[in-house]
């Protein structure tokens, strides 16, 4: 036998020790069998990897690097080896590396689930949610039994996606309203009429005016998870040719690129349970200024937050702290929300006043300044007024009008919101309560004037 063929025969026998050592469990004493195996030369593309993964689990992460890299320098499409490269990376907190390699991972073995499924993990967690989707989606696709990714998938997607939009879809009232508005402006511009949707969501509105005729409809969706899906929604009820829909913010759509021409028409449904919040006159104004023609008809034209003194022992249960196991805490009253969204007649709260408009604002306006007023609210009954709950009417053309008043309450998209008091107030009949009421352009303001003051806030009727 010759030399050679005495080295072959040796690694034969070390590489035979070190899978019986690792078959056995003792990881410790084959890592170093595998070793003498490479440095023989011997199958070592087939025995790095082995190494690798030994060293990997005996937590010898950097060595177990060394290997993937080496095997890497050969085989530079090594899937196996961009794969586990990519954990050990992620495990070691080096995440874009980690992406890096598991996509050049699932490039070079596109059909292999796992890799997917992990990709999807490392860019979820990164943040880059609308990859990990998509990945999760590949995954799903090419394991279709595979739960644990379906639960991913769907996790995922609901986190981006706020509880309320399916309610709202499903508000049957409200849609009709925006329909009523959106086949009235359409009669009146016309069906070559360029109608703007911001915050499109699911598509409806656009659908609707698609339906009502126009023949151009542009929307646009902030969070692209939802635009992505608006544009499958479309497709699926044959309004493709008619609506296009671009996943970004109306601030960054250009008259000439993403729209046609200046919108004759604009609908958006970007208000809130508490009117403003979702950079509601930012929005418009810049639409006004940029997008829209001077005569441009805009749905809704008007909203305004209505409200009525309330008594809650439950909402105060969620609003102020005192005596808590005989320790006094009422300072982390401070710390309670100053606005709590609630479920009109499912919750518990007693009325102390007739309704009163607190905010009124006029989306026909091209310019909005912030507003701070005081209001006086008659007391009909005596009681410990825990805040405001407030809701919305909006105003949506002629004749066509919105609200979700909590005497006709159904579980729309919008909700009520509890604007709760500093502390609450003991109020008796025949007296008034004077608010500082207003917005700041984001947010309502609804306060005793005590409280923006120092001056009492009630007096005799």
């Amino acid at each position: 036998m010759s030399s050679i063929e005495n080295e072959i025969a040796a690694a034969r026998r070390v590489l035979h020790e070190a899978m019986e050592l690792q078959s056995a469990g003792n990881l410790a004493a084959a890592a170093p069998r595998y070793r003498m195996v490479i440095e023989q030369g011997y199958r070592v593309t087939e025995v790095r990897p082995i190494l690798a993964g030994i060293l990997a689990q005996l937590d010898a992460v950097e060595e177990a690097m060394e290997q993937w890299n080496a095997l890497l320098a050969v085989e530079p499409d090594h899937a196996v080896a961009h794969h586990e490269m990519a954990l050990i990376l992620n495990r070691l907190g080096q995440t874009d590396e980690a992406i890096v390699s598991m996509e050049h991972a699932c490039r070079t073995d596109p059909e292999n689930p796992v890799a997917a499924n992990n990709l999807a993990v490392m860019l979820s967690n990164a943040g880059r949610k609308r990859e990990a989707l998509r990945e999760f989606q590949r995954a799903l696709d090419l394991q279709p039994e595979n739960v644990h990714v379906r639960h991913q998938l769907r996790r995922l997607g609901a986190e981006q996606v706020p509880f309320w939009h399916v309610p709202m879809m499903n508000d049957v009232r409200r849609n009709d309203a925006f329909e009523a508005a959106i086949k009235a402006a359409i009669a009146t511009v016309g069906s070559d009429a360029q109608v703007l949707d911001i915050g499109t969501g699911s598509g409806l509105l656009s659908m609707m005016a698609a339906r009502a005729g126009a023949e151009s409809v542009v929307a646009c969706e902030i969070v692209p998870i939802i635009a992505d899906m608006a544009q499958k929604i479309v497709a699926d009820n044959g309004y493709a040719d008619q609506i296009t829909i671009f996943a970004q913010p109306s601030t960054e759509l250009q008259v000439g690129v993403e729209l046609p021409a200046k919108a004759d028409i604009l609908v958006s449904e970007i208000l809130s349970s508490d009117l403003l919040t979702e950079a509601v006159l930012d929005t418009f104004e810049d639409a006004h200024a940029r997008l829209l023609k001077p005569d441009a008809i805009i749905i809704p034209r008007a909203a305004s937050a209505i409200g009525c003194l309330v008594e809650s022992d439950v909402l105060a249960g969620y609003s102020f702290v005192d005596q808590v196991s005989g320790f006094n805490v009422s300072r982390f009253g401070a710390f309670a929300a100053q606005k709590l969204p609630i479920h009109g007649t499912m919750t518990d709260w007693r009325r102390l006043s007739k309704d009163v408009e607190l905010v009124r604002v006029d989306l026909t306006q091209r310019r909005h300044e912030s507003d701070l007023h005081i209001l006086s609210i008659p007391v009909l009954e005596d009681g410990m007024a825990t805040g405001i709950v407030q809701w919305m009417h909006v105003d949506l053309a002629e004749g066509v009008t919105f609200d979700n008043h909590p005497d006709g309450y159904s579980d729309g998209g919008w909700l009520q919101v509890l604007h709760s008091f500093p502390q609450p107030i003991q109020v008796r009949a025949g007296q008034v309560l004077d608010l500082a009421v207003g917005h700041d352009r984001a947010t309502l303001v609804v306060q005793p004037l005590e409280v923006v003051a120092g001056s009492a806030a009630i007096r005799a009727a």
